[in-house]
């Protein structure tokens, strides 16, 4: 069974983005250590454009094939007209109001976004599932995550788009280890407990 693992950014109150989901005052904690951290343990996190501009298109994926998203997290590529942003995985979008995959590499979950996650999870494999994002699918998708892979920077928004939009409901997870940053930044890897 393969794992599906929020890789997800964060303000210290959990928020991934303001009330309309911008997330770009976060872009000043990733620094150069920051950048050989990703290259080094999630280099497929990064967009093709980026891996591209940073020079290690090449790498290979270390730990995800599949990257899935929702449509606003999806919006924000299209919106600088990129169709494909992660282009060296496997994507999925998860959206109601996209007619049709504007790319050949991006697949569209429309209905039973749950039940396609668990078919995803069982197939084959030696990497995983990367949930990028956003809140409502992270909210949706709950019970099927595995993994939390948090990256905290050192700000405090007060409100904005939480890092689950969904209902209350406790779940527990682990706290597997935590690295630090000398611009203080935290990321925190977290187990499900099932």
């Amino acid at each position: 069974m393969r794992k599906l693992t929020y890789f997800v950014a964060c303000s210290i109150d959990g928020f991934i983005g303001d009330p309309k989901g911008d997330a770009s005052s976060m872009y000043q904690f990733v620094t150069e250590e920051f950048l050989d951290f990703l290259k080094t343990e999630y280099p497929e996190t990064v967009a093709a454009g980026g891996r591209e501009a940073l020079g290690f298109q090449d790498l290979e994926n270390r730990r995800f094939d599949t990257v899935v998203q929702g449509r606003g997290s999806y919006q924000l590529a299209l919106d600088t007209g990129v169709t494909s942003p992660y282009g060296h995985l496997r994507e999925y979008v998860a959206s109601r109001t996209l007619g049709e995959s504007p790319d050949p590499n991006v697949t569209l979950i429309t209905e039973d976004v749950p039940g396609a996650i668990r078919k995803l999870k069982a197939e084959d494999g030696e990497l995983g599932i990367w949930l990028c994002g956003g809140s409502q699918i992270a909210g949706e998708l709950l019970d099927e995550i595995d993994e939390l892979v948090i990256k905290t920077y050192p700000q405090v928004y007060g409100s904005g788009m939480p890092m689950f939009g969904s209902d209350f409901a406790v779940t527990d997870f682990a706290l597997e280890s935590v690295r630090t940053f000398d611009n203080g930044a935290l990321v925190r890897t977290y187990s499900r407990k099932r």
